[in-house]
Parts: C-alpha cells; structure tokens; sequence
C-alpha cells in the first residue's frame, strides 16, 4: 500500500472512530491534507475496499472500516497519545489499597470508568498456602461451620453439609486430629496423604475429614473463576452494539463464562506488553464486534496477570491503549509495594 492510500485509510478510520458515520470522497479530501483530485480519492476508496480495508454499508455512499482496515490502523498508523496527568493521577488515587483483591478490583473498575467500556483484570494465582489451624463448629443436624486459619492470616468461613449428623466432642475430635497430623502443611501435600488414608480407611470420621479437606481447597482456591470485571454494562450505551441484540446476548454469555476471557487472558499474559484483538482475532464469536486491549501485570518481578479493557471495535484506540498500559505499570507497582 502506497503513502496516499495509507493517508487516506488513517484519515477514514479516524473519522468513522470520531462520529460513527460512513465516511465519503469528499471528507477525505477535506480531511486527508492531499493535493489530489476528488476522482482520484474515489479511485483509491475503490482499491481499499477491493483489498479489504474498507467496506460500504447497505447503499451508502460512505465507507466504514473492516476488521483487517482496524489490523493495519493500529499496527502501522496509529498514533497512541501520552494519558492525561489527571486521568495518571486518577489511577494512582484509586490503586491506593494495601490488599491484592481490593487493588485488583480497582484496577477493573478504574478501566471502565476511564473507558466507559468493561475492565477485566485476572486474578493473580496464589502461592500454595499451608494452613495454620482448622475448627469444625455444628451449625445443625447435618451442617457443619469450618472455620481455617491459614499460614498467612487468611480467615476463611465455609459451611459442609455432612453425611450424618456429628456431637460437638465428635467434632472436637475431627478438629484436633486435623490440627495434630496436618498443621503447616499445604492443602497439596495433605490432600495426597490424605487419599493415601482414604484408600485404607472408610470411617465417618475420614469422610468428615474429606469433606473438610474439599472446603478447604475452596476457601485458598478463590480463583476458580479467575478474571474481575467491571463495567460490562457500559456497552449497552454503544450503538452498534446495542442495534444487536443477538449479539449483546451472546457477548453478555461470554462474561457469564468466564472461563473464557481467562483463557484469552492467559494467551496475552505469555506476551509482552500490549496486545491488540480486533473482532474474531480473539478467537470467541461473542467477541466477534469487539476489540480488546490487554497488558501484563508484574508482582516481584514477575508477570502475575492481565488486564485489559473490552469495547467496540469503532474505539479510540490512541486514547484506550495508554489507559491499559499505565493501568498495567501502577497496578504493578502497588503489589510491590505492599
């Protein structure tokens, strides 16, 4: 593609970001700071859209972007602006916490607000957690409160329903064997000798231990769904959007799925720095008029997570892409210094 062409699409896809409207020869001659004719503008436009870039929508005269006139934009003739110290300033504020959660929160909800689209933020996974102390309390019949203490101050409250109803001294006993055999350990390592007892053993008692093992896991695993996401009912304000319904549905299922987005974010962890996926390129079909924006996130020097915000693929890509990265730095910044 030569320059003018390159002018011309950087001029239209600008302009249909801008006001959302199919854009026609004479703005672009207008607009594009071209010395050439209103024919000639055509006879590019015609080129473009045999190539791709471009397309008409119904009978207009105009042209909106296509998926890969987005590709080119962002990779070759985008100019990404520097963020604003008030909106820098924003984020700092609001990444002030000394708690990962309440800062992984933040960081999804900073995104959306900055945005007006939908931030997500995956999870950190923790480090395998020993537990420090374990407590079986009846609560009824046949449920039982566990309350577990683990190795780094966590308090966790989880509720079992047993196979059978248990007397408090029966539950002391559960409590104390727990606490006797197993304190300091990982849930990893007592889970394996714990399997290793079961095969062997079949008591009540061993079967109140799995379930309590089972809760346990659950409590330090708080990652099973592993993506915070803010603001997804943003994109309810965006029209083209919006005018599909079937499409609304479907993207709305997919943050019902989280499964998902923690894939596609793990796909952008493995990557350096930030990464583009426009429309289908994401490889989900409810993501398919969409355009995510992602960056890796570090804690002790490494790359813990990802964040990112999702929105139209009709965004301002030189506006989003620098709210994600200096989110990515400060979120980054704050874990190391809690």
């Amino acid at each position: 593609m030569d320059k003018r062409a390159q002018i011309l699409l950087k001029t239209l896809v600008e302009h249909y970001i801008s006001d959302g409207q199919p854009i026609g020869s004479r703005t672009l001659l207008q607009h594009s700071g071209l010395d050439v004719s209103a024919a000639t503008i055509r006879n590019v436009m015609s080129d473009l859209e045999q190539l791709g870039f471009i397309a008409s929508p119904h009978t207009s005269a105009g042209r909106i972007p296509t998926q890969k006139g987005y590709r080119l934009f962002v990779d070759s003739l985008l100019t990404v602006k520097s963020l604003e110290s008030r909106a820098v300033e924003q984020l700092k504020s609001g990444l002030t916490s000394s708690y990962p959660n309440e800062l992984i929160s933040s960081a999804a909800d900073m995104l959306s607000q900055l945005t007006q689209f939908a931030g997500v933020v995956m999870i950190p996974k923790r480090k395998r957690i020993a537990f420090k102390h374990l407590e079986f309390l009846p609560l009824s019949e046949k449920r039982i409160l566990v309350i577990i203490v683990t190795s780094d101050g966590n308090v966790q409250n989880r509720i079992i329903i047993a196979e059978k109803p248990y007397s408090a001294s029966e539950l002391t006993q559960a409590s104390n064997y727990f606490n006797i055999n197993f304190s300091g350990q990982t849930f990893e390592e007592v889970q394996k000798k714990l399997l290793l007892e079961l095969q062997q053993m079949q008591t009540d008692m061993n079967r109140l231990m799995s379930a309590a093992l089972d809760a346990s896991s659950k409590a330090v695993d708080q990652n099973k769904e592993g993506v915070v996401i803010s603001g997804e009912r943003n994109l309810l304000q965006v029209d083209e959007l919006s005018a599909n319904v079937n499409s609304l549905r479907k993207l709305f299922e997919i943050f019902e799925r989280r499964a998902s987005l923690m894939q596609l974010l793990d796909t952008s962890q493995n990557a350096e720095g930030i990464q583009i996926f426009i429309g289908g390129e994401s490889g989900y079909l409810p993501l398919d008029e969409c355009s995510m924006i992602t960056a890796p996130y570090e804690a002790d020097g490494q790359v813990v997570g990802t964040l990112g915000v999702i929105g139209p693929t009709r965004m301002a890509y030189e506006r989003v892409i620098p709210i994600v990265d200096v989110t990515a730095k400060l979120l980054s910044n704050a874990l190391n210094s809690i």
